[in-house]
């Protein structure tokens, strides 16, 4: 025998889908004619598993997703507020300086009027509201009590040295202020002496 002989034939198997010379679609011709039935159930059971699985990570990378961009939204707001405070606090030193001129009479008239208004009136497009007026109850979370006149059963604000501000519900400053009781627990003890005469 020569060495040519001693090689097996060569096999060529066409496993193109599509015939080159007609162009029509070959079927399908499977290699194992008994065992062909049951191969292609068991082949779509382990597709079907994965399409599962495929698909719950994607609903899982997608509500990550969502979340990731709610949470950048909110921390975007976040910090355009803070940077909004920080503004606004280096403002509140004029806002008294207008408050001060506005107590002399100074704002009664004039060009300044006009502008401590357009700057009040621009602060306050911003969110920056006053607190802290003579009468107001007392609220340690809203106001610094800096002076104290009476036993404090019901404590309101008697003096305010300095206005506080807030945006929203953020305390940007706290307002200063005198404290005093109310003039409905000052009355009764004020007839408890007449009383105590007669």
């Amino acid at each position: 025998m020569s060495e040519n002989d001693s090689h097996e034939p060569v096999t060529i198997t066409d496993k193109r889908r599509v015939d080159p010379v007609t162009g029509e679609v070959r079927e399908q011709e499977s290699t194992s004619p008994e065992g062909s039935g049951e191969a292609a159930p068991a082949d779509t059971a382990p597709s079907d598993e994965k399409i599962a699985e495929l698909t719950a990570d994607l609903q899982r990378v997608h509500a990550e997703f969502a979340n990731y961009r709610k949470r950048a939204l909110r921390d975007q707001q976040v910090t355009a507020d803070r940077a909004k405070v920080a503004v606004l606090t280096q403002l509140l030193g004029v806002l008294d300086d207008l408050e001060r001129a506005r107590s002399h009479g100074d704002l009664d008239s004039g060009p300044l009027k006009s502008v401590a208004e357009k700057l009040v009136t621009a602060l306050e497009n911003l969110g920056l509201s006053a607190f802290g007026a003579e009468g107001d109850p007392f609220d340690p979370s809203l106001h610094e009590a800096v002076q104290h006149e009476g036993d404090g059963s019901n404590p309101v604000l008697g003096t305010v040295m300095r206005q506080g501000y807030k945006v929203g519900d953020q305390v940007v400053r706290h307002a200063m202020v005198g404290v005093v009781d109310t003039v409905g627990n000052a009355a009764p003890s004020t007839e408890q002496p007449a009383e105590s005469e007669d």
